[in-house]
C-alpha cells in the first residue's frame, strides 16, 4: 500500500443494452464504430471508459455521471488532494463526521485486517513515506529510522464510527490504496447498474465484470507479471478481480523491497511475486491481493475462507 499508486490502473468499461437520455460531458470523449470512449484522470491515473452498442449522445450522460463520481470518491480517498477527507485525517489525527465511504472502507478494513492476522493494515503509511524519501535521496533506510517508523504503526490504534475517525499515535497516517481502488471500481459498477448497463467490464487496476460480452459466456481478462508476461486468462461472469506483485515498484537500489510492506515486522518482504484474488467485491478482492503478497499460502486460503464467494486465481 503506498502513497502513489503502484501499478497502472485503468477504469475501462464496455457495456452495451443501455437506454440513456442525451448530456454534455467534460471528458475528452470520441466515437469509433460502435464503441464509444472516454479519457481522464482519477486517483493519480489515467482512466478511460468504453461502452459498446452506445452512441456517442447517448453515452455523455452515463460518462458525465461517471465523472461527478470519480471526482466525489477522489474528495474521499486521494492522497495528492490535501483537502480530501483521508489527507485531512492524516494530517489533523481526527476527523469528525467522516463520509459514509469512508467508514465503509475502513469496516472493510478491520474485517480484512482481522482476517488476515495483520498483514493488511493501513497504518504503514509512515513507512512507506519513510522508504520513498529515501529512494527520492539516494539513500538507504537504516534499522534505527525504521523502527522508530514502525512505532507509528497499529490498525488497534485507528478509532471509528459514523461520527468520527481517530488515531490513537502521534505522526500516524493512513493509505487505502490497498482498497479503495477496488473501492471505486463497486461503486462505479453500481452506478452503471442503476443505469440500466447489464454487460460491463471495468478495469481500474481492478476489475470488475458485469454479465457477458455479446459473443461469451462472461469477460475474459488476462492476467500477467509486472514486465509484462503472460500468466493465464480468466473468464469473468458478476466477479472482480485483483491482482498485486510486490515487484511492480521496488523501494531500494537493490530491487530487493518491494512496495508492499509487512506492517507486523522489519525485514518481512513478499512472499510471492504475484497475487490474484477474485471476489463478488473489488473491494475485497483489491485487499486480500495485497494482504496475500505477505502472507503463506495455508495463511492466504484462511484469510480467503473468511469471505463468501472469493477465490485464489494466481499464485506464483
Amino acid at each position: 500500500m503506498s502513497n502513489r499508486l503502484t501499478r497502472r490502473r485503468f477504469l475501462s468499461i464496455s457495456a452495451a443494452g443501455a437506454a440513456v437520455a442525451a448530456g454534455d460531458p467534460s471528458a475528452v470523449m470520441a466515437s469509433q464504430g460502435h464503441l464509444t470512449r472516454w479519457n481522464g484522470q482519477a486517483l493519480g491515473a489515467p482512466v478511460s471508459m468504453r461502452l459498446s452498442g452506445v452512441s456517442t449522445q447517448q453515452a455523455r450522460p452515463v460518462f458525465k455521471a461517471v465523472e461527478r463520481e470519480l471526482a466525489r470518491l477522489e474528495r474521499v480517498f486521494s492522497l495528492f488532494d490535501r483537502q480530501s477527507e483521508l489527507s485531512r485525517l492524516n494530517a489533523a489525527g481526527r476527523l469528525n463526521a467522516p463520509s459514509a465511504d469512508l467508514v465503509s472502507v475502513l469496516r472493510l478494513c478491520d474485517r480484512l485486517h482481522t482476517a488476515s492476522r495483520g498483514a493488511f493494515d493501513p497504518t504503514v503509511q509512515p513507512l512507506w513515506e519513510l522508504y520513498a524519501h529515501a529512494v527520492r535521496n539516494g539513500v538507504s533506510v537504516d534499522r534505527k529510522s525504521e523502527a522508530d517508523m514502525r512505532k507509528r504503526i497499529g490498525w488497534r490504534y485507528v478509532q471509528f464510527d459514523a461520527d468520527e475517525i481517530c488515531l490513537k499515535r502521534p505522526e500516524m497516517a493512513l493509505t487505502l490504496n490497498g482498497i479503495a481502488q477496488g473501492y471505486v471500481t463497486d461503486q462505479i459498477a453500481a452506478l452503471l447498474r442503476r443505469r440500466g448497463l447489464t454487460d460491463v467490464l471495468i478495469d481500474m487496476g481492478e476489475i470488475a465484470a458485469i454479465g457477458q460480452r455479446a459473443d461469451g459466456p462472461g469477460w475474459s481478462v488476462g492476467v500477467a507479471m509486472p514486465d509484462g508476461t503472460f500468466i493465464n486468462r480468466i473468464t469473468l461472469k458478476d466477479r472482480a478481480l485483483s491482482t498485486s506483485s510486490p515487484s511492480g515498484t521496488v523501494l531500494d537500489s537493490q530491487g530487493r523491497i518491494g512496495h508492499i510492506l509487512d506492517p507486523r515486522s522489519a525485514g518481512r518482504g513478499g512472499m510471492h511475486q504475484l497475487v490474484s484474488v477474485s471476489s463478488h467485491s473489488a473491494a475485497i478482492a483489491d485487499g486480500i491481493s495485497t494482504a496475500g503478497c505477505l502472507m503463506s499460502h495455508p495463511e492466504l486460503m484462511q484469510t480467503i475462507g473468511s469471505f463468501p464467494k472469493t477465490k485464489l486465481e494466481n499464485l506464483i
